[in-house]
């Protein structure tokens, strides 16, 4: 009997505890086993021996309009308010190519740290009028079959009629998911009803930044989810920080009400400790919503990394094991859980089938040199091979030089 060749072989992985070779064909498995127990040949065979296949994670929020730009300011460090403000001042000299390129670069970096889907939020609005939505479009549009961008237009100002035109134009040129900042304005719950209505009209899922301060008098999470009632597409609520400023039992009554509204939660740990609590100097709020409280009562909360080395966040690497590791720190869960954030849940979250152990399954991975979950967290290896819909769209290999005394220890 003729071995099968599939068009891409895995050889010699482990994959969900078990060592097992992978055929994949026309962007799926095809065939698993056991290592050496079924004939399978390649048409590409990269080298994984032994190395770690992961699910490949997605990016759910992040800001490719301003990807890049820290250098371009003299100071980038702030609150929300004074990021905002930086950012505003330089609309005038963001054009059109400019934010195209360097949201492609961004996306190249994202795709070689494992991405394999993107959903970036982009200004429109008084000022930048519709010039960073018209660059992500096109950096969508260009990348189309190396991976999949969501663009998520922002209403800065949801109840102001002229970013509402805005907003709709945005809408009338192809934008993926409606966007905006309802706890900017003075009527939440209104600004809120807005854009669910906005969004409802047009057919199109809700990603809204949600009570991104530490005010814990502010509830724009709870109204989403009594607003949230027959909006019939997937609603996410991005930030959500106030919530952990405020006692359990109320966190408790809010966290059941988004599961029971299927509301999913986006931690944005990088930015949110970048920018919150700059003026506290005891003991300061981490600012990030309450992970644990919000999974207990079966909320789906996935990870971010938001903003990469602009005003908002100077730093930044647009790594999934730096978001993964972040969550691990900082909202007290265990790895597997961790990369599920980013990873499993997060593709549920933006409607993806799951990736597992079977034929049939997409066969979207991020192969690592890792002996376990929690060592591909920890070390975030520098050498991957990413492997979108069944075919290499990135790969990266490390060399390492050592003095002779230096590398007879690290091999003994």
């Amino acid at each position: 009997m003729t071995a099968p060749v599939h068009d891409l072989l895995l050889r010699r992985v482990w994959f969900d505890g078990r060592h097992v070779d992978i055929g994949c064909s026309s962007g799926v498995i095809a065939e698993i086993a056991a290592t050496g127990t079924v004939a399978m040949h390649g048409v590409w065979e990269p080298d994984v021996n032994d190395e770690l296949v992961l699910a490949a994670p997605v990016e759910m929020h992040a800001h490719l309009d301003k990807a890049n730009t820290a250098d371009l300011f003299e100071a980038t460090a702030g609150d929300l308010g004074a990021a905002i403000q930086t950012w505003a001042k330089a609309y005038d000299d963001r054009t059109i190519e400019e934010m195209t390129r360097r949201g492609r670069a961004a996306v190249v970096r994202m795709v070689d740290a494992g991405y394999q889907r993107i959903r970036t939020h982009v200004d429109c609005g008084p000022g930048i009028e519709l010039r960073a939505v018209e660059a992500l479009l096109a950096v969508r549009e260009s990348l189309v079959g190396i991976i999949d961008i969501e663009v998520c237009a922002m209403a800065a100002a949801p109840l102001d009629q002229q970013a509402l035109a805005y907003l709709d134009s945005a809408l009338a040129l192809g934008v993926d998911v409606v966007g905006g900042y309802p706890h900017v304005e003075t009527d939440v719950r209104a600004a809120t009803a807005v854009l669910l209505e906005r969004a409802a009209g047009v057919g199109l899922p809700v990603d809204l930044h949600v009570d991104e301060t530490l005010d814990p008098s502010v509830t724009g999470l709870a109204d989403l989810c009594e607003l949230a009632a027959g909006f019939p597409h997937r609603i996410t609520a991005s930030h959500c920080c106030a919530l952990g400023m405020v006692d359990v039992a109320e966190q408790r009554d809010v966290a059941a009400a988004v599961a029971d509204a299927d509301i999913t939660v986006v931690a944005l740990p990088l930015t949110n400790l970048y920018l919150q609590s700059r003026n506290e100097r005891t003991a300061a709020p981490r600012g990030v919503a309450p992970v644990v409280t919000l999974r207990e009562a079966g909320a789906r909360v996935v990870a971010g990394s938001d903003n990469l080395q602009d005003p908002f966040h100077a730093l930044g690497r647009a790594d999934p094991f730096e978001t993964a590791a972040m969550m691990v720190t900082v909202a007290h869960v265990d790895p597997p859980i961790a990369w599920a954030m980013v990873a499993a849940d997060a593709r549920a979250a933006m409607g993806l089938d799951p990736v597992t152990a079977t034929v049939g399954s997409p066969a979207d991975f991020l192969v690592v040199p890792a002996p376990s979950v929690r060592a591909a967290i920890a070390d975030a290896p520098a050498a991957r091979t990413v492997i979108h819909a069944g075919r290499v769209a990135s790969r990266t290999t490390t060399a390492t030089s050592r003095a002779a005394d230096l590398d007879d220890i690290a091999s003994a």
